[in-house]
């Protein structure tokens, strides 16, 4: 009996979980045989008239047919991109491109997408005016809200069909017809509804639209722009005459192949709505169950069959997130896009959470793969790491980090931010590199007889290395509250004194040695 529980004990760590399918999908067995067969036999550019490179003009057409299928839209309204962030740059860039200086304002939401927001943030500085429409608790936009702030310098309303962290399904048909109330145009993000929701373009009312293949198990790299026949749109891209001179550069077929193949499926993955929508209220039920003050943000109707935003209060999700993946669970704390910023997000932010709240949040998002198994496991370990009965990582407060520890030979001060955020803020004196990324390849060069306390920008990044370097061996391994960010904020002139100047200590990813 003894041996039995300990191999069951071993099993269960080995487990692997993934719970993050609005982060990204699998690709399907059914795309990758597809993308496969295209790359091995339709190499021709497809911008040739010999045979080889007809037959791939061929695919793109075929695919461009699914997609149009899958979406309720002509195929002559639908054209290939890159990925959804250049959907959306391009539909907002090029309106505003035609629209200046006759008409300058842009209507939007604060609970979009990065690529939209921060776009907006970038036409701002080109002379658009921006402004928010309010949104109730669940990040619904407020019809009578809208209509007060659309006039006549309005000419574009940007609104995602559904919420990529918490669910929330907009009412787009009534939306739409109050911006043709007005004539403005309305341009909708739809990449976490296909595959997971009906969508209908023409029934929507919508003029424009962004898709990505890799979210409903097609390739990364491949995007989509519906625009309404008789739209305004100009090309983001400039170059040859691809996609009816929409999107300049040679397409990538294969990718393209994929996504039509993966937009095939559509009928299938919603088939599994209902099925998926049981599982995560079972998942919402047994949540209740173990922590009784766990706090369910995503709203009970009107959202995503398979998206739940749940908070845990006095938890820190960067600390939870790094256990469960300690335990081979993937979550996340939010959109992916925003993961390295570890700013508050502005979708909980608008419905009305504190940033301290933001912060007691994660995000989990199912598929039809996700088995009742693996979210017994989730809550087992949940519930382990809340009573902690699992030994947890030492947290260690910025106010404990001064000149004499920095120097200390007692303790190893590891930096595990990826290059660009190196950039933004300058790291720890006498501290050595090994980003987050890479630090599987330098194991072999961390100490295990001296302290180790681990950094990162806002202490993220560090609480999920700490648990990797946990499951490889390494028991005296702390990580900084708050990352640099925090400590500068607490040391503001020890900072001055010691960072302004510095350069990190040779690292080990050039020819250093921790």
């Amino acid at each position: 009996m003894r041996q039995l529980f300990f191999l069951h004990k071993l099993l269960r760590l080995k487990r692997h979980v993934y719970l993050d399918h609005n982060a990204t999908t699998y690709v399907s067995r059914r795309v990758r045989q597809t993308m496969q067969r295209v790359l091995s036999t339709s190499y021709g550019n497809p911008s040739s008239l010999y045979n080889i490179g007809r037959k791939s003009a061929e695919i793109i057409e075929t695919s461009r047919q699914y997609v149009a299928d899958a979406i309720g839209a002509n195929a002559s309204e639908v054209f290939f991109t890159g990925c959804a962030t250049e959907s959306n740059n391009a539909v907002l860039q090029s309106l505003a491109r035609q629209f200046y200086p006759r008409k300058k304002k842009i209507i939007s939401t604060p609970v979009e997408h990065s690529s939209v927001l921060n776009t907006l943030e970038f036409l701002k500085k080109q002379g658009i005016t921006i402004q928010y429409c309010p949104v109730d608790r669940y990040g619904r936009v407020l019809p009578d809200e809208l209509k007060k702030l659309i006039d006549d310098d309005t000419f574009l309303f940007c609104c995602m069909l559904a919420n990529n962290e918490i669910g929330t399904i907009q009412d787009i048909e009534t939306i739409s017809m109050i911006a043709k109330q007005n004539s403005v145009l309305v341009l909708s993000d739809c990449v976490q509804a296909l595959g997971k929701i009906p969508v209908n373009v023409h029934a929507m009312g919508v003029d424009y639209a962004s898709f990505s293949a890799h979210k409903l198990h097609g390739p990364k790299g491949v995007g989509a722009i519906y625009v309404k026949e008789g739209s305004p749109f100009t090309p983001l891209i400039h170059g040859g005459h691809q996609e009816n001179g929409m999107r300049a550069g040679t397409e990538s077929i294969h990718n393209i192949a994929g996504f039509g193949e993966a937009c095939k499926g559509v009928a299938k993955l919603l088939a599994h709505s209902e099925q998926i929508a049981r599982k995560k209220q079972y998942l919402i039920d047994h949540l209740k169950k173990i922590e009784p003050q766990c706090r369910i943000i995503s709203p009970d109707t009107g959202s995503l069959p398979n998206t739940l935003s749940c908070r845990f209060p006095g938890m820190e999700n960067a600390a939870l997130t790094a256990a469960l993946d300690h335990n081979g669970i993937a979550v996340s704390t939010g959109s992916a896009c925003t993961t390295h910023d570890y700013k508050p997000s502005r979708t909980l932010v608008a419905i009305g959470l504190s940033e301290k709240a933001t912060r007691e949040t994660i995000r989990i998002s199912l598929d039809k793969t996700t088995s009742y198994k693996d979210i017994r496991y989730t809550l087992h370990v949940i519930q382990r790491f809340l009573k902690n009965s699992d030994s947890t990582i030492k947290i260690v407060p910025p106010t404990r980090i001064d000149e004499k520890f920095l120097y200390s030979n007692q303790t190893c001060v590891v930096d595990v931010r990826p290059q660009f955020l190196r950039k933004k803020t300058k790291g720890f004196p006498n501290s050595h590199v090994v980003s987050f990324f890479s630090i599987q390849h330098y194991l072999h060069q961390f100490p295990k007889d001296r302290d180790i306390l681990l950094f990162c920008q806002h202490g993220n990044l560090s609480y999920a290395a700490a648990w990797y370097l946990k499951s490889k061996g390494f028991h005296k391994i702390s990580s900084l509250q708050g990352g640099i960010i925090g400590w500068k904020i607490r040391h503001h002139e020890l900072y001055k004194k010691l960072l302004e100047n510095n350069m990190p200590r040779v690292t080990n990813e050039t020819r250093g040695n921790i």
